[in-house]
């Protein structure tokens, strides 16, 4: 098990991409800590894992600062060092061009997408310093590399701000022995897609990437030796065109 005796937080760890990349970090022999907004769905996450070691949970509102350094505080106590943080959270909303999207809703998903993270990494990176090592995953989105209407304008513009902020990172920490990926998945299988504008359907989503797919490439990207840094990384389904 490469990632035995190690330990993580993920956020948004109770669904979707976050929850695939606990299952496949826990699979590894990882101690994982899940949080998240509903604390209902954070421990039905933990109880359908059914394996070893357990899933902990707490929740959490990442675009409230004193929130994620309560949430740290926590996983200290119970799980001591942060060895890996995924920052899996995310949002968007279905008004997403500049005609129809009001400000409120702008904040909204840059405070969770982008000031989350930044919060997150605040939160973790001096014991991290202080050790020698560390990881930390971003969970971006091909629409933080290439905007689109798909995305729409303050998700794309929020995941642009979180590729900027792990590429900014990781070059300040690597000569700390801490290294960042920025990981951008195309079109995924998550609870996410009820804010599309438009209904995806079931046919649509067993065709595109599982959060299982993603979980599994963020696990890889774990094991590998301290020395070996994946920058970026690019997953998406087959069909999808990426230009």
């Amino acid at each position: 098990m490469k990632l035995q005796g190690q330990t993580a937080v993920i956020t948004g760890g109770g669904t979707g991409i976050g929850e695939g990349i606990a299952r496949a970090f826990a699979a590894e022999g990882c101690r994982v800590a899940i949080c998240g907004r509903r604390e209902e769905v954070l421990q039905q996450a933990a109880e359908a894992w059914d394996g070893e070691p357990p899933f902990l949970y707490h929740t959490v509102d990442i675009s409230d600062q004193e929130s994620v350094t309560d949430l740290f505080s926590w996983v200290a106590a119970e799980l001591g060092s942060v060895d890996i943080l995924v920052n899996s959270a995310g949002t968007n909303v279905k008004t997403r061009s500049m005609v129809e999207m009001e400000p409120q809703q702008w904040d909204q998903i840059m405070a969770i997408n982008a000031s989350g993270a930044y919060y997150c990494m605040h939160a973790v990176l001096p014991q991290m310093r202080e050790r020698g090592s560390g990881l930390i995953v971003n969970i971006s989105s091909i629409a933080g590399k290439r905007s689109s209407a798909l995305g729409g304008v303050a998700y794309s513009a929020s995941k642009f701000a979180m590729t900027a902020l792990g590429t900014a990172v990781a070059n300040e920490v690597a000569e700390q022995g801490i290294r960042v990926t920025n990981v951008y998945p195309g079109e995924v299988n998550t609870p996410i897609l009820v804010n599309r504008p438009n209904p995806v359907s079931e046919e649509h989503r067993q065709a595109i990437l599982q959060p299982q797919e993603v979980g599994e490439l963020v696990a890889a990207i774990a094991g590998l030796p301290a020395g070996a840094h994946v920058s970026d990384v690019v997953i998406k389904p087959v069909h999808q065109h990426y230009a």
